[in-house]
This record gives C-alpha cells, sequence and structure tokens, in this order.
C-alpha cells in the first residue's frame, strides 16, 4: 500500500512538474502545437472543404494576376519556411496575386495565396513573416474546419429558433441576432489565436517580435491618410463590433506588442534582403496600387518606402501617375515635375514622355507637352496609340 502510494504520489509529482514545464514555455511564447506532417482530412467535412480548396488552387495556378516568373513566390515562401520552420513548411504552394489589397489567406490544403497589396505594404522580411505566420496559423489550427462547423451548426439552430417562433407566434429576432453575433465572436477568437501562434513563430524564427505590431500600427496609418484624403472623420477604435469577423487594428497592435515584450524573438529584420527581393516587382505593385481610386492611402505609402529606400525613379513615376489621375491643376503641376525628375533617377520607360506630355497638355503647356510626346514617338515610332497621339500635337 505504502509502495503503490508513493508511486501515484511520484506520478502526481512528475504531472505537476510537466504542466508547470507547459506553463512556463506558453508563458515565454516558445511552445508550439505538435506537428502533424502529410495531414490528410479525416472526415466529409474535412473532404469536401479539401475539394474546393483543391479547384481554388488550380485557378490560382493558371490566373493571368498571378506574378510568376520563378523568382517571388519561391522567396515569398523561403520566408515562410525561415517563419515557421522547414519541417512546417514543407508541404506548403505559395502563389503570389496581382491584387493590390492588404491580404494573404492560407488553405486546408496547404495552399497559400498572397496578395501583392500585401508585398507592396510590407517594410521587411520580419513584418511579412508576421502576416504569413498569422497565416499558417489559422491552418495549422485547423480554423477552417471548426469555423465551417460553427457556421453550419449556428444557422442550423437560427433555422430551427425561426420554425418554432412561426409556429407559436413568438418574436424569436433576438435570438436569431444573438447566435449570428457568436459566430463573428468565434471567428475574432479564432483570429487572435492565430495571432498569438504566429508570436511564438516569431520568437523562434530570429525575426524581431515586434514586427507583428508594427504591421498594424503602420496599417492604421494608411487607413487614417485614406480616409483623410477623402475628406472622412479618423477613426481607430479598440472594441470590434457585434458583427466583426476580426478584431479592430488598435487592439491587435497593442496585445501583440504586449506579447512581444514577452517574447522579443531575434534582432534582424532582414529589410535590405526584403527590399532587394522586391525591387524588381515594385513598378508592377505600384501602378496596381495607382488603380485602387485612394489617392491618400496611395500616397502615404509611396512616401513610406521612400522613407527607407529615397525617391527613386520608380517611386518619382508612380507618384506622378497618382496625382496625374486626380488631375487638379496643382497636380498636374507636381505630377510633371516628378516625372522630369523620374527620368534623371534613370526611369527610361517611354511611357513617361507619353505622360509628360499628356499632363503638360492638360494643364495647359502646350508646346512643352508636344516636345514630350514627339520624345515619346521618336523612342516609340510604332506605339499603338500613335495616331491619338499625333493628333493631340496637331491641336
Amino acid at each position: 500500500m505504502a509502495g503503490n502510494r508513493m508511486r501515484r504520489l511520484g506520478l502526481l509529482a512528475a504531472a505537476l512538474l510537466a504542466s508547470a514545464q507547459l506553463a512556463t514555455a506558453a508563458e515565454s511564447g516558445l511552445a508550439l502545437p505538435t506537428y502533424t506532417p502529410g495531414y490528410e482530412p479525416a472526415t466529409v467535412d474535412e473532404r469536401g472543404m479539401w475539394m474546393e480548396a483543391d479547384e481554388r488552387e488550380r485557378m490560382l495556378r493558371d490566373s493571368p494576376l498571378r506574378i510568376n516568373d520563378g523568382k517571388l513566390e519561391p522567396y515569398v515562401r523561403a520566408v515562410l519556411c525561415r517563419e515557421v520552420g522547414t519541417e512546417r513548411c514543407q508541404g506548403v504552394r505559395v502563389y503570389v496575386m496581382e491584387i493590390p489589397a492588404f491580404n494573404a489567406t492560407m488553405m486546408p490544403n496547404g495552399c497559400m495565396e498572397v496578395w501583392s497589396g500585401l508585398l507592396l505594404r510590407a517594410r521587411s522580411e520580419a513584418e511579412l513573416a508576421a502576416v504569413l505566420g498569422h497565416e499558417f496559423g489559422h491552418f495549422e489550427l485547423r480554423h477552417s474546419l471548426m469555423g465551417f462547423k460553427n457556421r453550419r451548426g449556428s444557422s442550423d439552430v437560427a433555422a430551427w429558433i425561426g420554425v418554432l417562433g412561426g409556429l407559436s407566434n413568438v418574436n424569436t429576432g433576438s435570438l436569431q441576432a444573438t447566435i449570428v453575433a457568436s459566430t463573428h465572436r468565434f471567428d475574432r477568437d479564432q483570429e487572435t489565436s492565430a495571432d498569438l501562434l504566429g508570436m511564438k513563430y516569431m520568437a523562434t524564427s530570429g525575426y524581431p517580435s515586434k514586427a507583428s505590431a508594427a504591421v498594424w500600427r503602420q496599417l492604421m496609418a494608411e487607413q487614417d491618410a485614406t480616409a483623410t484624403g477623402r475628406g472622412l472623420k479618423l477613426k481607430q477604435q479598440y472594441t470590434a463590433g457585434t458583427f466583426a469577423t476580426h478584431p479592430t487594428n488598435l487592439a491587435r497592435a497593442t496585445y501583440l506588442a504586449a506579447q512581444a515584450e514577452k517574447t522579443p524573438g531575434g534582432t534582424d529584420d532582414r529589410a535590405a534582403e526584403y527590399r532587394a527581393a522586391i525591387a524588381p516587382y515594385l513598378p508592377r505593385l505600384l501602378a496596381a496600387q495607382n488603380k485602387m481610386n485612394d489617392f491618400g492611402g496611395s500616397d502615404f505609402i509611396m512616401a513610406a518606402i521612400a522613407e527607407r529606400t529615397g525617391w527613386t525613379g520608380d517611386l518619382l513615376f508612380a507618384r506622378a501617375e497618382l496625382y496625374r489621375a486626380r488631375g487638379n491643376p496643382r497636380d498636374l503641376q507636381m505630377a510633371s515635375t516628378w516625372y522630369r525628375e523620374a527620368k534623371m533617377a534613370g526611369y527610361a520607360a517611354p511611357d513617361l514622355d507619353r505622360n509628360l506630355g499628356l499632363a503638360l497638355l492638360r494643364n495647359g503647356q502646350a508646346e512643352e507637352g508636344r516636345q514630350a510626346l514627339a520624345a515619346y514617338l521618336a523612342a516609340n515610332p510604332a506605339a499603338s496609340d500613335a495616331t491619338m497621339i499625333q493628333t493631340l500635337m496637331a491641336n
């Protein structure tokens, strides 16, 4: 009896010690879930979701929006692997799409979709890794399946409440609204879980953990610039609305900054490496951003990049395009200046002279405008718009 009792006490002590070690690891931000390589869908729901994901991946693979020249996608995948570890990322396929919004998603079959707007806004590998790690956190925690089951269960319950209310003449609208609100709360909880798991990846990756909060602070500053450009009231709030599916950016920046104090991670954000990898694609990313009809936000993004690189030819040309599109007289004057500065900085595409000429003509500077258009035609005599340009020059 005494031996059994001692054995039970020993097992209890060992369990308490293990629990304490796990708690310490969790508090330090270094405890990662046990990873299952080669995971396959185990239920009907999962198999259905994987089939949909496979079809979506085929569309991404063949999409004309895909930025696929053999360099960018492998680079983005390498950042993910550095963030979450080689074992975890070995089965991931990354597709970079020319979509100028801030977003990345990961599907349950291991396909990750990264939008060009994220690459334009990230200021370092660490900031890109923070977002990719968050999305991988959703994948590792099987949030797609959990969310699907939660939404289906909630909709079933809400439907039955509606039926029962109809049979009993009872107003059940508020109860149904409560159930829908709980679904969105579930989504917000998933977002927070993925954020915190992403911080654990950051803590072991060598990237500085503070980059996670910096992403959301920068995004808030851009949103303020967008609002100012549109004459709207600035609005950053801590608490998400009842039907919001994500925590607010302010709330995220706050709790991620607090977590970074506990798990600071490394010190090298690899900003120089990031700038070098993105530089060949910057003109394409900037051109896509200029199509967003977001003057304030786009100008903010370009200025933020210039803080790190200086006003390069690519940035000056993109800024000139942005101002020319808005088209106020002072905008056209500034656009003309930046087109010229872009040429001096080495920007050599023939469309610079064309767009400079168009800006000058529109602003009443006819002779200078014709000279710029003539330079465009001289450099590009077979241009598809040559006839139109010649007509403009003749008027």
